[in-house]
């Protein structure tokens, strides 16, 4: 297949376009949210730390494209892709804290860069209020639908015949994908070589025309190409899976211990937002999250609705920190 070909296909295909066009069909009416001392009372930006066709962008554009119904204001998405998230997020992080500008995030960017990078340029707790959890998921490695690797223990068995060989495409240094690689070089052998890219997209374009052998990403990233037949599920990372990936074996089950990760996407406000706007925002996505249309699209994806509040949010956080910090610190991984 060529690049002029594969291109479109692509396009066509992808998460977000997927997504956005079941949205156009009849949708649930959704309940608006009053101003609350105006608030809000212009366009409120969502950044997402990575370009489009990834599964942070498709989330964010899942949320914005209902999300005006409910604020009766326009929600717009920013791509502000490089550095693993860290560019993105530091952006926000530095963003007048008034509500108007939101993080679109994830584990790999506020859980394992700042361990990972000597300067990511944020710190997720001090720089940062949490708003809503989007979803829960595991990761899925995935190969393009012909390649000669039918299962896990087919690339398992290549990587450790043949150190380094076999290739591993990620989201970008430091994700929550890089660290499964990783992970299962330093306990278990299968030794790949990482190739980063700068978000899930770029990635997926290079899987399907053979440039590298495997992608690890968010379910959310890949499934519409998983229902398709145009990618095949190796496995994923935990027992939480749904839709396209029910039956696809998880890491822990094909024997290697340590391999259970968690992925999740959420959003964040900059530190200093006032309470009451961090309220109201958390109300108006997750009224988002719950329409059955979308809460739909987050279950096709492969993924749990989370949509909880700043609170519960905050304490997930703070547990994935501690765990991903020492996992980091154990693995002797840098991304500098």
């Amino acid at each position: 297949m060529s690049s002029a070909d594969r291109l479109p296909g692509l396009a066509r295909l992808s998460v977000v376009a997927a997504w956005l066009a079941a949205m156009a069909l009849q949708p649930a009416a959704a309940e608006p949210l009053p101003a609350r001392n105006g608030f809000p009372s212009q366009t409120v930006k969502f950044v997402s730390p990575f370009p489009p066709g990834g599964g942070n962008d498709a989330t964010a554009r899942l949320v914005t494209t209902r999300l005006p119904e409910i604020m009766g204001q326009a929600a717009v998405v920013d791509n502000r892709g490089g550095a693993g998230g860290n560019i993105g997020a530091k952006s926000v992080a530095e963003a007048k804290p008034d509500g108007y500008t939101v993080l679109t995030s994830q584990v790999s960017i506020m859980a394992v860069n700042p361990s990972l990078y000597s300067a990511p340029g944020f710190d997720p707790l001090k720089n940062f209020m949490p708003i809503t959890q989007v979803n829960a998921a595991p990761l899925a490695l995935v190969v393009e639908a012909s390649s000669p690797y039918k299962t896990f223990a087919d690339l398992a068995s290549r990587a450790r015949a043949s150190p380094g060989k076999v290739t591993y495409a990620t989201p970008g240094n430091g994700t929550l994908s890089h660290m499964v690689g990783v992970v299962l070089q330093k306990d278990s052998g299968v030794d790949m070589t990482h190739v980063p890219y700068k978000g899930a997209g770029p990635a997926l374009t290079d899987l399907l025309g053979g440039q590298v052998d495997v992608l690890v990403t968010s379910t959310a990233s890949v499934a519409g190409m998983v229902q398709n037949g145009k990618l095949r599920v190796l496995a994923v990372t935990s027992p939480r899976r749904i839709g396209v990936f029910a039956k696809a074996p998880t890491l822990e089950e094909l024997g290697y211990a340590n391999a259970r990760f968690e992925d999740w996407y959420g959003f964040f406000a900059p530190a200093g937002t006032p309470p009451e706007r961090v309220a109201y925002l958390n109300e108006a996505i997750v009224r988002t999250l719950r329409l059955p249309e979308v809460s739909k699209l987050v279950t096709d994806g492969g993924s749990e609705v989370v949509a909880n509040t700043p609170e519960a949010f905050a304490a997930q956080l703070r547990q994935d920190i501690d765990r991903w910090s020492r996992i980091v610190k154990l693995s002797g991984a840098k991304a500098d």
